[in-house]
């Protein structure tokens, strides 16, 4: 049960950019995933970015990987130069 109201196709975006995105990650992070898989998976995985910053995903959550969360912030300060 929601306790804010969210209309459903709005809340069901959010839910597929925050399911591709750990997808994704879980392809990238996972050793056995072959180059050519994590290398489709990374442009993917950084398409989700946008609506994650703008449900504060990443205020809330820390990335633990340092190479995906380099990626991550690389990417995010690209999107939004002033961004620290």
């Amino acid at each position: 049960m929601s306790l804010l109201p969210v209309p459903t196709a709005l809340h069901a975006s959010h839910a597929d950019a925050l399911t591709d995105f750990v997808a994704h990650a879980q392809l990238m992070l996972d050793p056995a995933t072959p180059e050519s898989v994590r290398r489709d998976a990374e442009p993917r995985l950084l398409a989700q970015l946008p609506t994650l910053l703008a449900l504060g995903v990443f205020e809330l959550f820390t990335i633990r990987d340092p190479a995906l969360r380099a990626l991550v912030h690389d990417e995010l300060r690209a999107q939004r130069p002033c961004a620290a």
